[in-house]
């Protein structure tokens, strides 16, 4: 069996409307640009005809489901993606047709160029609400200033792998997926591509607000430890004003005698503190959640049966 030089690789979940627009303008993009290519669906437990429809497509290229057995999240079905992908180079999309499959030949050609990661930059966040944008523009100048990694900002899933960074990647087995940090971790040369992204025509976005929060605090916690540290250096500095405090307490006492102490000032102090607490005991649990998730070495995804259309030959 041939090597494929692209796999094109989309996960899907209950999108059964947008099946068709999708490969009808796909198929020909391909097509155009390279030789040979396979089309890869990861089935992330959809509920509707999603199935069906890529059965019932009319075409001969070879086009392959992975079916999970239930739903495990689009950052699972992005890597099984690349377990099973066999691509020379990986090329993840969304099937909403929101990403414009006309950048897919730049790509390519930027690949082909000698770099093995080219990574689709949004040019526009026209579809996104005000606070989804305003949460994206803050962690984006977040993560930038505490992770260990660059991860650029307004970088999407839509990009070009090169194999040789698709099996650095699937080494990286953590439970908690930030797939745009993994994407970034493994280095090698890069370039970017900027596109404007379309808006939605069929279907419903599967992101909410719960969820991009979430999300985003995948990214931070599973990126640095600085969140740690800052509550260390947060706890020294209140034991140094507190030892400051005191010794002027004890210097006014022996000046000017003992003064009743306030209720006021008592309970502002306790209840600062014991919410500074809370927050840090938080931010460990955080942390040692995803240990618990990691130390169980449960898999990251279950396949029910995999199906191949049009056999490669």
């Amino acid at each position: 069996m041939l090597i494929p030089e692209i796999t094109l690789l989309v996960c899907v979940y209950n999108e059964e409307d947008n099946i068709f627009p999708f490969l009808d303008e796909a198929i020909p993009t391909l097509k155009s640009c390279t030789e040979s290519f396979e089309i890869l669906f990861i089935n992330d437990g959809s509920k509707d005809n999603t199935i069906e429809r890529i059965k019932k497509y009319p075409t001969n290229v070879p086009i392959r489901i992975i079916n999970f057995s239930r739903n495990f999240g689009k950052e699972v079905a992005l890597t099984a993606g690349l377990d099973y992908s066999k691509g020379k180079a990986v090329i993840p999309i969304d099937v909403d047709l929101q990403l414009p499959l006309n950048t897919i030949p730049i790509f390519i050609e930027k690949w082909k160029q000698g770099y093995l990661n080219v990574i689709g930059i949004r040019k526009n966040r026209d579809y996104e609400g005000r606070v989804e944008r305003t949460i994206t523009h803050w962690f984006y100048k977040i993560i930038d200033r505490i992770s260990n990694i660059q991860i650029i900002p307004n970088a999407g899933d839509y990009r070009l792998l090169d194999r040789k960074v698709v099996e650095e990647i699937k080494k990286m087995r953590e439970h908690t997926r930030f797939m745009k940090g993994i994407f970034s971790y493994p280095g090698f040369t890069y370039t970017t591509v900027t596109y404007e992204i379309k808006k939605r025509e069929r279907g419903t976005s599967k992101w909410s607000f719960w969820k991009l929060w979430n999300f985003s605090l995948d990214g931070i916690f599973g990126f640095t430890t600085i969140p740690l540290r800052v509550w260390s250096y947060f706890g020294f500095t209140v034991c140094l004003v507190s030892f400051i405090y005191a010794l002027l307490s004890i210097l006014k006492t022996l000046i000017s005698g003992v003064d009743t102490p306030g209720y006021t000032t008592t309970i502002v102090f306790i209840l600062f503190f014991g919410g500074i607490q809370l927050i840090s005991v938080g931010v460990l649990g955080e942390y040692i959640g995803r240990i618990f998730d990691q130390v169980k070495q449960r898999p990251l995804y279950i396949v029910d049966n995999e199906i191949i259309l049009n056999n490669e030959k």
